[in-house]
Order: C-alpha cells, then structure tokens, then sequence
C-alpha cells in the first residue's frame, strides 16, 4: 500500500524554479527526468526513477515558447503513463491557449477545448491550475480541474501595505467577479473599465463605471500580455483624478513592448506572480513578484491525501 501512495514531482522546462520551490515546500525531492532536444528539434524524454504505483505531478506552466512546453507536458505525461503510474495530475499555473474559448467569429478555432482534448489523450487525469482566463474552461475537461485562484496572495499582500483610501478596479466587464473577490478581501468598493476590444491586443476606453477621484486605485487582471490595455486604463483612471495606481496580475505573459510600456506608465507598483516566471531582464524596478509555491504545493498535497482542496480559499 505505500508504493501506491508515493508522491513524485516532475518538471520540464517551462518553470523548473518554482516546481523546485514547491517540492522544497512538500519537502519532496524533484523527480529524475531529462527533458532534452534530438538533433532535429523533436523532444526527447528521459524519466531517470521508477513511477510504477505513484500519485504523479507534472510542473509545466503552458508559457513562452507555448508550442514547445505544450509538447513536453504531453510527452512527460505519456513517458509515466507506459511506466505504469498509479494516477497523473498535470499542473498548469498557466494555461496557454485559453483566451481562444469560444467562436467569436466563423471558422474561429476553440483551442482551450483542444489542450483540454490533449491533456486527455495523453493520459492526464487530474489537472490543477491558476487563474483561468475564463472560469466555465473547467467545463472543457471530462476529468477533474482544481481551479485555484491568484486573489487571496494578491489580497494579502496589500493588507500588509495597510494601503487607504482604495478601490479595486477591473479593466473590463469580463473581470469584474475577480475584482470584487479583491475587493471583499480587502475591505474596499470597486469601479470598472468600460471598453471595447475591434481586434486581440487593441482597446478602447469607452467610459469608468465608478468614482476613483482621489484614491489610491488598485488594477487587477488574470493576465498581462502586451500590457496595452492596463497601461491604458492606468492612464485613463489618472485623467479621472485617481492618485496612486497599483497594476496586479496572476500571469505575467509580458510580451512585445510589455516592459516599455508598463516602465512608462503612470503607476507605482507592477505587483505578478511567479506562475510564469520572469527572468531578471523582464524585472522593471517597480515590479515585485510573488510566489505561488506555498499555495500549489499545499493544493497537491491535499489532492494526494484525499482532502478537501477548497478549503484552502475558506474565508
């Protein structure tokens, strides 16, 4: 009975820092595996410790180069699956492909549905992650998704800055549900960004639903990508008299002219997670990154012993 209980962690190239972290955490060791590259580009992996019987846990944020993390997670999952794994949860602190969830126009692809179709086929039968881009992605899977949320380590590091005079604000309609999770958190009222989006990565500001005059504002957001759309909001909320401006997101995408802009913009501190990681020349001085290891690592060890995952967010 105890081999059937072994707990493995595994991780590929995506974030090897933070899976080290969250064993570190569990006070597991990382498990042996190499994952390299044939002379051609085709990925080669190789699990280096036997997985016969164990509760596996693959560590692979689907981020930059999304492709080739992708490809990794699924090969490592289908490497311990042939060596007879008892039970297989991919972890994903980013889910890549997910803003693409439904057909906005003809012919649009759903690709959240087809990684979600993969993980499947692969032989991944559990699946944990943060932040989705939208919530009803759980629905794509037929097997078990432990959604965790990034508010409650953004909430309580704003409560350790005793900040006053605050209002939580979303960039868009879309993020109001995660704004005022921030927000009852945190003690404050909301407001909201009316815009519009004629194409990905360019927005409009139509109208700010609330009043942010003279406040200290705090912007969430599950993702900043090219950073336009917050940058803009963050300029757009200084018009309307807010006084110091505060950026969070749980997934620093930070691509293109990201960094730019986000050094340019009128805002104090560019507060993210480490679901993604950011290497030392993506680190602006305003920016300030927390980990997410504790949380992961206290949802895996929950899922392995068969507790409760969601009283983790019990408030």
């Amino acid at each position: 009975m105890t081999s059937r209980r072994r707990l493995k962690i595994f991780t590929g190239n995506a974030n090897p820092q933070l899976a080290g972290e969250i064993a570190q955490y569990l006070g597991v060791s990382l498990g042996a595996a190499q994952v390299g590259r044939f002379s051609d580009g085709e990925i080669q992996v190789k699990i280096n410790e036997s997985v016969r019987g164990a509760d596996v846990f693959i560590i692979q944020p689907t981020c930059s180069p999304v492709n080739e993390h992708i490809m990794e997670l699924l090969i490592m999952v289908d490497a311990v699956r042939r060596a007879s794994a008892r039970r297989i949860t991919a972890v994903l602190p980013y889910y890549g492909y997910a803003r693409q969830d439904r057909k906005t126009r003809a012919r649009d692809p759903i690709t959240a549905k087809l990684i979600a179709n993969l993980l499947f086929a692969s032989g991944t039968r559990r699946v944990i992650t943060m932040d989705l881009h939208a919530g009803q992605i759980q629905g794509f899977f037929d097997i078990p998704v432990d959604h965790l949320p990034g508010v409650p380590i953004l909430a309580q590091y704003f409560l350790q800055q005793k900040l006053r005079d605050v209002i939580v604000v979303s960039p868009d309609l879309g993020g109001v549900t995660r704004a005022r999770d921030l927000a009852e958190r945190i003690g404050a009222p909301i407001a909201i960004i009316d815009k519009r989006r004629p194409e990905p990565n360019v927005a409009e500001i139509m109208n700010i639903i609330g009043d942010v005059n003279d406040r200290n504002v705090i912007m969430i957001d599950d993702i900043i990508d090219t950073a336009g759309t917050i940058v803009q909001g963050a300029k757009a909320l200084k018009d309307w008299g807010a006084r110091d401006i505060y950026i969070c997101c749980t997934h620093p995408v930070l691509s293109g002219p990201a960094l730019k802009r986000l050094e340019e913009a009128p805002v104090k501190e560019v507060l993210v997670t480490n679901t993604i990681p950011v290497p030392p020349e993506k680190i602006i001085p305003k920016m300030k990154v927390l980990s997410v290891a504790p949380l992961l690592g206290e949802a895996i060890i929950r899922i392995h012993e068969d507790l409760s995952v969601s009283k983790l967010f019990d408030t």
